[in-house]
């Protein structure tokens, strides 16, 4: 699908407010979310340097020149540089003679350390800041693509419900995963944990050639991109008929994930939305087997703050997007996840995934 046209002339206001209050001259951005979030174009990870220059009063786009026909028009110049020239040279002539530049997370160190040679008298310092304070609040355009997308992967978990996993290996339900995740709207599949019997007590499990067989708890994991902004979400199937083990682990992580998620409000703090999921398998005797945060943020990317941790004490606000994903992971035995994205709305919480939160026995 296309991306919609977002306001970036606004974005590229705010983005100058954010660098006013913070004494910045020159704002620097390549590869990875920030570029596309200022401009709508995303730039291939080349060796060519590509780089939104933004100061107090001009942005410019310096993009390779046989990239350039792939960015559409937008409150930005566009410099296009050919196979001859030199792009650092063009960066720092647009640039001038900044004090401070910030330069953004994802940009090669190459490109870093030749902007330095070139702006010799400039501080540099990481963007991740500031453009973290930009896009840490959803719009209703975001949440919307967020939504859609939520709703797609929805749809993929009730088709698996209904598929035969006895006999197939983790790698073949993968790639089912991954075409499904397409057909049912999202245009890429960014991403599959399928973790079967033991292999589902590691939380970022590769799948394997393992056969799913008859007992297991099968962890499935997954996302993609729709409009440019990330799914993901989580469910652990059985394979027949569950033990009473079994049963009991996975309604400990429901109730948990169910708790975390009624923690959710304008104002919560972090740490306590963490703290009540790993309070639930902590009184359950299951604390020791809970070893990771109980969400990440989502949007552009698929893990972006805010990061729901027992560090981090910034309250929440509306238009936050986040997982809620506690788990249980028993080693060499079994593991079990549940996870849904939820924005914080302006009274409450709004769950975007709304599939099946029971266990589901599959053949």
């Amino acid at each position: 699908m296309t991306s919609p046209r977002f306001d970036y002339a606004s974005r590229l206001e705010r983005a100058r407010s954010a660098m006013a209050d913070r004494e910045v001259d020159a704002l620097l951005l390549s590869v990875g979310p920030d570029l596309p979030y200022l401009t709508g174009y995303e730039a291939m990870s080349l060796e060519r340097l590509t780089m939104l220059v933004v100061t107090a009063q001009d942005a410019v786009l310096v993009v390779p020149e046989l990239e350039a026909p792939r960015v559409e028009p937008g409150p930005f110049d566009t410099r296009p540089w050919g196979e001859l020239e030199d792009p650092i040279e063009i960066v720092a002539d647009v640039v001038g003679q900044p004090r401070s530049v910030l330069i953004g997370d994802h940009t090669w160190s190459t490109f870093l350390l030749s902007l330095q040679d070139a702006l010799p008298g400039s501080r540099f310092a990481s963007a991740g800041q500031l453009m973290t304070s930009l896009r840490i609040h959803k719009d209703s355009a975001e949440i919307d693509l967020l939504r859609r997308a939520a709703h797609a992967t929805d749809r993929v978990v009730a088709r698996l419900a209904d598929l035969e996993m006895s006999g197939r290996t983790e790698r073949e339900i993968a790639r089912i995963v991954a075409d499904w995740t397409i057909e049912e709207g999202h245009d890429i599949a960014t991403f599959r944990i399928v973790a079967s019997g033991p292999n589902g007590a590691s939380p970022h499990h590769e799948p394997t050639d393992r056969v799913i067989r008859e007992g297991d708890l099968v962890v499935i994991d997954f996302g993609g991109r729709l409009g440019g902004y990330c799914s993901d979400t989580t469910r652990t199937f059985v394979v027949g008929d569950p033990t009473p083990e079994q049963e009991e682990v996975y309604d400990v992580v429901q109730v948990a994930q169910r708790a975390a998620v009624d923690a959710v409000h304008p104002g919560a703090i972090p740490a306590e939305i963490d703290a009540a999921a790993r309070r639930v398998i902590e009184e359950a005797g299951y604390g020791d087997y809970f070893i990771h945060r109980t969400g990440h943020g989502i949007g552009l990317e698929g893990h972006e703050p805010p990061y729901i941790i027992e560090t981090n004490e910034d309250p929440v606000e509306p238009g936050m997007a986040f997982s809620i994903e506690p788990g249980i992971y028993l080693p060499e035995r079994f593991g079990v996840r549940i996870e849904d994205i939820v924005v914080v709305t302006d009274d409450g919480v709004e769950p975007l995934n709304r599939s099946d939160h029971s266990l589901v026995s599959v053949a």
